[in-house]
């Protein structure tokens, strides 16, 4: 697909939306309940599919796609009449008698790009919210995800309302195709790299965007946790997410010095009770996406700063993509693991003296996407919640934040 190809394809978004067809409550409820009817009809595909595209088991793509698509569906459909409706402000004695409200507007035609990792759900959610919202909506699947991408290019035609959604497949060439184009919103997932290219396209037409990007999370662990509790959940967090492919997964651990040996062995022990001896063949462990990725995580691991960490895992299969659950340990701060987003099943263990060691350390450091603290003590929380940072936080746990609506 070309520029021309692209700007046709937005016109007829443009003239569509211009005509005030996707603005009314009902056309909205419309689409939200055919995506509803969509995700009923259609669940079989959609984990067969994201199984073709990255192994991961049926019920790992229910619960961590299937199901919040879900959950955004059934809450926007409920609260659309009051998200819709105007909100009276006060005006000032000077301007009296008169009145005013914020009434809500859809912006337009919006571009959402989505990633590969969680590909289903990183398409669906934000259209979901757009039509939600009454915009005409151009979707743009992850090519790295060609089995989920080539679904939602035969389904979404069939459900929705093929004059103001459309989906839009293909790799860098297509995509810098729509980024060419005048948007009135770009939603974009993915890495930061692509973000800057992302921005500076939008910055051309000033069209507003969101980012929903990565980065390194922590898990701080201090001496009063329950190891085991916390060790199934950062496991779930980490290896029972995608294969640790995911933005909110665990990045890597800070413990205290006193409990990391403790911490190493519940850790090797919980990764044997939930995979078994051999974890190549576990059905409950996705694959890495690609033989690039791979190659990316092969690399890390064989860093001469980081080999010779290794106290748990390390294995590897090129020809099935898999990598085997690993642990590491005081890896270099400055080694390549510790400086980039892991995204996969590595997971470096730090020891810190005190907790103020860890939070300097995470504070020293890019906002991390979330933060995990395992802890007993309320004043290790506060300290925790009041000097650091970051886009969400769980308490003893991982991941639930992103649960809620």
């Amino acid at each position: 697909m070309g520029v021309e190809e692209a700007a046709e394809i937005v016109g007829c978004l443009r003239a569509s939306f211009r005509s005030g067809h996707t603005k009314p409550r009902a056309w909205r409820v419309q689409q939200l309940e055919a995506v509803l009817m969509l995700l009923q009809d259609r669940e079989k595909e959609i984990q067969q599919a994201v199984y073709s595209d990255l192994a991961k088991p049926p019920y790992e793509t229910f619960t961590g796609e299937v199901a919040l698509v879900e959950n955004a569906c059934k809450l926007a459909v409920k609260k659309l009449k009051e998200w819709m409706s105007p909100e009276k402000v006060s005006t000032s004695f000077a301007l009296y008698p008169s009145s005013a409200e914020i009434v809500p507007e859809p912006l337009g035609v919006v571009l959402v790009i989505a990633a590969w990792n969680f590909p289903f759900l990183l398409a669906m959610d934000p259209l979901v919210g757009a039509v939600a919202a009454g915009n005409a909506v151009v979707l743009k699947p992850s090519e790295l995800a060609p089995a989920t991408s080539n679904l939602l290019a035969r389904l979404i035609p069939f459900y929705l309302d093929n004059s103001a959604v459309c989906v839009v497949e293909g790799g860098v060439s297509e995509t810098s195709a729509l980024l060419d184009q005048k948007w009135d919103k770009i939603f974009y997932t993915g890495s930061s790299r692509v973000a800057k290219l992302v921005m500076a396209a939008a910055s051309k037409h000033l069209t507003p965007v969101t980012l929903e990007l990565g980065g390194k999370c922590p898990a701080i662990i201090d001496s009063s946790a329950d190891l085991r509790v916390a060790c199934r959940r950062i496991a779930v967090g980490k290896w029972g997410n995608n294969n640790g492919q995911a933005c909110i997964s665990p990045d890597y651990i800070l413990a205290d010095e006193s409990i990391v040996h403790k911490l190493i062995e519940t850790l090797t022990s919980t990764l044997k009770e939930f995979y078994g001896e051999d974890p190549r063949a576990s059905p409950d462990l996705a694959r890495i996406v690609n033989f690039s990725h791979f190659t990316r995580l092969t690399k890390l691991l064989d860093h001469p700063s980081t080999e010779s960490t290794i106290v748990h895992g390390g294995q590897r299969d090129e020809k099935n993509l898999y990598i085997a659950p690993t642990i590491l340990l005081n890896v270099p701060c400055d080694a390549p693991i510790m400086k980039e987003e892991i995204f996969g099943p590595l997971l470096p263990i730090l020891t810190v003296k005190t907790v103020d060691e860890a939070v300097n350390f995470v504070t020293a450091r890019p906002k991390p996407l979330a933060l995990y603290v395992f802890t007993k003590r309320k004043s290790v929380k506060d300290v925790v919640l009041r000097d650091t940072s970051a886009g969400g936080m769980v308490v003893n746990d991982t991941m639930l934040h992103v649960s809620i609506p």
